[in-house]
C-alpha cells in the first residue's frame, strides 16, 4: 500500500517554503504600493492640468453670475476634450463652449490649442466672426504640426465650437460650428436660444468667406443661458435612454427662483442619477444669468 502524505515535497524543507511564499508576498505588496503611488501622482498631474487648461470661473463676469461644471469619461481624469471660458472684453462678455473629437487625456492637447487661442482672441478681435477664424488658423496649426510628428490621429481631429457674445444691454450674439445650441430658461420655461443649422466643426471644412452671426435677442435680466456638450443630452442610462435635458431644465425653471449655482447642480445631480455614474463621453454645462 502507498501512502502519500501531503506537505513539502520531498528534498525541500518547509522553512524554504515559507521563505519563497513570504517572498512573492512582499514583491506583491511592494508593487501594489508602487502603483497606488504612481496613480496619485497621475491624479495630481490631471489636477493641475484642469487648474490651468479648465481654470476655475469667477462666479461674477460683468453683470453675469457664471457656474460651470465638467465630467471626464476617463475614470481617473480630472480633464477631457470639453472646454469652456468666460472673459469680459471691451467688445461684451465673450463665451467659448467646445467639445473635441474624442474624450480624455488624448483630447487635451487640441483642447489646450483652443482655448489658449480663444484667451487671447476674446480681446483682440472685434466681432465673433474674427475670434472664430482665429480659432480655425490655431488648431490647423495644431493638426499639422500632429502630421509632422506623424499621429495618425491628427487627420482625423476636429471641434464643436459655440461662441456667445452677451453686451451690457443683454444683447446676445453666436456664431455654431457643429455644437448643441444653448438653452434659455426665463418665466417658467426652456427653450434654444435657436433652432438654425450650425456650421459644420472646426477642423473638417474651410471656414466659409462670410460667418453667419445668429442675433438672439436679448438676455434679460434675471434670465438664464445654459451651455453645453453633446455628452449631457447624448449621456444614456442602463434601459439606453438619452438624458431628457430639457424636460429637466423646465422642471427646474417652474421651480425657482433661479440662481447658475442652482441650475447648474440640479442639471448634474440628475445627470449622474440618470446614468448611474457611468459615463461614456466627457459633459460640461456652463450657466450664466444676467443680474436683475
Amino acid at each position: 500500500m502507498i501512502r502519500i502524505r501531503a506537505g513539502a515535497p520531498r528534498g525541500v524543507r518547509p522553512g524554504a517554503v515559507f521563505l519563497a511564499v513570504s517572498t512573492c508576498t512582499g514583491l506583491f505588496l511592494h508593487a501594489r504600493r508602487a502603483m497606488l503611488r504612481e496613480l496619485r501622482q497621475a491624479r495630481a498631474v490631471a489636477g493641475a492640468a484642469q487648474s490651468v487648461l479648465l481654470r476655475p470661473l469667477p462666479p461674477r463676469v460683468a453683470d453675469l453670475d457664471v457656474a460651470a461644471a465638467q465630467l471626464s469619461a476617463d475614470p481617473g481624469a480630472a480633464v477631457g476634450g470639453d472646454l469652456y471660458e468666460v472673459i469680459p472684453t471691451e467688445h461684451g462678455v465673450r463665451i467659448v463652449m467646445g467639445d473635441v473629437r474624442g474624450h480624455g487625456l488624448a483630447a487635451l492637447g487640441t483642447a489646450a490649442t483652443v482655448l489658449g487661442s480663444f484667451r487671447e482672441a476674446a480681446h483682440d478681435e472685434v466681432d465673433l466672426a474674427g475670434v472664430l477664424r482665429r480659432l480655425d488658423r490655431a488648431l490647423a496649426r495644431h493638426q499639422r504640426a500632429r502630421d509632422d510628428a506623424r499621429e495618425a490621429a491628427a487627420a482625423e481631429d476636429f471641434v464643436t465650437v459655440l461662441l456667445a457674445e452677451i453686451a451690457a444691454d443683454g444683447t446676445l450674439l453666436a456664431l455654431n460650428c457643429g455644437h448643441p445650441w444653448p438653452y434659455r430658461l426665463g418665466g417658467g420655461t426652456a427653450t434654444p436660444v435657436s433652432r438654425r443649422e450650425p456650421l459644420p466643426p472646426l477642423g473638417l471644412f474651410p471656414l466659409p468667406s462670410r460667418l453667419p452671426v445668429a442675433e438672439l435677442g436679448r438676455l434679460l435680466p434675471a434670465e438664464t443661458l445654459l451651455l453645453h456638450t453633446d455628452g449631457v443630452e447624448d449621456a444614456r442610462d442602463a434601459r439606453g435612454r438619452f438624458f431628457p435635458l430639457r424636460t429637466v431644465l423646465a422642471q427646474t425653471a417652474r421651480a425657482g427662483p433661479l440662481s447658475a449655482q442652482s441650475v447648474l447642480r440640479a442639471v448634474f445631480t440628475r445627470l449622474l442619477g440618470h446614468t448611474g455614474h457611468r459615463r461614456a463621453d466627457d459633459a460640461a454645462v456652463l450657466v450664466v444669468q444676467r443680474r436683475p
